[in-house]
């Protein structure tokens, strides 16, 4: 098992980026990303925004599921406006409210590249921002499976436009 530990909001954030950039270069067909409310994500952050754009082409799909997305609109326009501009390449859930999640990583952020090389970014204490990088094929499946489950429990949320009246 290919896996390295990191600590730290900053680290976290560096390694989100990385992550996304990574993806973009490997031509990723698929991201999966959780985070209750995506607040600490840097997703206005210029680098990331341009690797996602990069990447976001006819058959890639970025499935976000969160418990919220009021953070997001608040603190990332940036983000908000790629996601209206490129609202064709991504699905956006929210979890219902009575869904259980003690055991569940506080973020994560899984792909696997054209090659077939895998990663997964898991952040399991967001007090001590202590998680871990995984190029593990098995691990990624896994946690891809508990994302699949929890998407079960969640609706469509995070419209790429709002209708004003």
């Amino acid at each position: 098992m290919n896996a390295q530990a990191f600590g730290g909001r900053a680290e976290f954030q560096r390694l989100i980026v990385q992550a996304w950039v990574w993806a973009a270069e490997q031509g990723c067909r698929e991201l999966h990303a959780w985070d209750a409310s995506f607040s600490d994500w840097p997703l206005s952050d210029a680098e990331l925004l341009t690797a996602l754009t990069g990447w976001a082409r006819q058959g890639r799909r970025l499935h976000l599921l969160a418990q919220q997305y009021d953070e997001v609109l608040r603190r990332h326009p940036r983000f908000v406006r790629w996601r209206r501009d490129f609202g064709h390449c991504i699905t956006a859930h929210a979890v219902e409210p009575d869904v259980p999640l003690d055991t569940s990583p506080q973020s994560l952020l899984l792909a696997v590249g054209a090659d077939g090389m895998a990663l997964s970014l898991r952040l399991f204490d967001r007090h001590r921002w202590r998680g871990e990088v995984s190029r593990d094929a098995g691990e990624r499946m896994r946690a891809l499976e508990w994302f699949d489950a929890l998407a079960q429990r969640s609706s469509e949320s995070f419209a790429s436009t709002t209708l004003g009246l």
